[in-house]
């Protein structure tokens, strides 16, 4: 798995984790990333197998349970201890699965506009939130995605939404009630992929889990509002 490092290393706390979202790359955690690590956090953004940078380290799309797996393998190989997991949209079902079957591994979890919404399930519901996302969002996001999209390919995106699918269906929230580690549930005011009634039944199902809006931002509202994502954060951690 391809990882970018930032911040002091050996850490002098728990590392941050960041997991992206669906058929992207760790490329748009960056801005995030910079500002946790310049606030003395050491960060980690791995881009999951079979995506952009990691693409060629499985022949097929993981399901998030072999996506635990491989997450659980590159931890142990990164000889990190307890760590802080960020993730965005569907990466939040990844480390939710991972933070309920490895409670002792996860000090504390970010989940930064959980997705898929169990209301709206169907790819075309999805698809419209997805494309009522868009406008909201700055070029270079846009950029940025479209290439990650291009590099991780169609097959790949269309079997990971699959599994997403099934996993939001029934897993995702029984994993979230098995989450023991503290949670902050964070989205923008104005997304659409995670709407606020989702973010606080998300929060509800977290046994300890807090719920922060960031006003004016959208889906990805630790890129465009790296500042309040970061600051947010911050005062989360211990």
């Amino acid at each position: 798995m391809y990882t970018l490092r930032l911040g002091p290393w050996p850490p002098s706390n728990a590392v941050v984790v960041m997991v992206h979202g669906l058929g992207l790359s760790g490329r748009y955690f960056i801005p995030l990333a910079r500002l946790l690590a310049a606030a003395g956090r050491t960060v980690l953004v791995p881009d999951l197998p079979g995506n952009v940078r990691s693409r060629r380290a499985v022949r097929r799309a993981l399901d998030v349970e072999e996506a635990v797996e491989a997450l659980l393998r590159w931890r142990t190989a990164a000889a990190i201890g307890p760590c802080v997991l960020v993730a965005n949209s569907v990466g939040c079902q990844v480390t939710a699965a991972f933070a309920a079957e490895h409670p002792r591994l996860v000090e504390r979890m970010v989940l930064i506009g959980p997705a898929l919404d169990v209301t709206a399930l169907s790819p075309v519901r999805q698809l419209l939130r997805l494309l009522a996302d868009v406008p909201k969002e700055p070029l270079s996001l846009l950029a940025v995605a479209a290439a990650d999209y291009l590099l991780t390919g169609a097959a790949r995106f269309v079997a990971e939404f699959h599994y997403a699918r099934r996993d939001a269906s029934g897993p995702f929230e029984a994993h979230l009630r098995r989450v023991e580690a503290p949670t902050l549930v964070l989205r923008g005011s104005g997304d659409p992929v995670a709407p606020q009634l989702w973010a606080e039944r998300v929060t509800a199902d977290l046994p300890h889990g807090r719920l922060a809006v960031v006003p004016g931002a959208a889906h990805a509202v630790h890129f465009s509002r790296p500042d309040a994502t970061a600051r947010r954060i911050l005062q989360f951690l211990p």
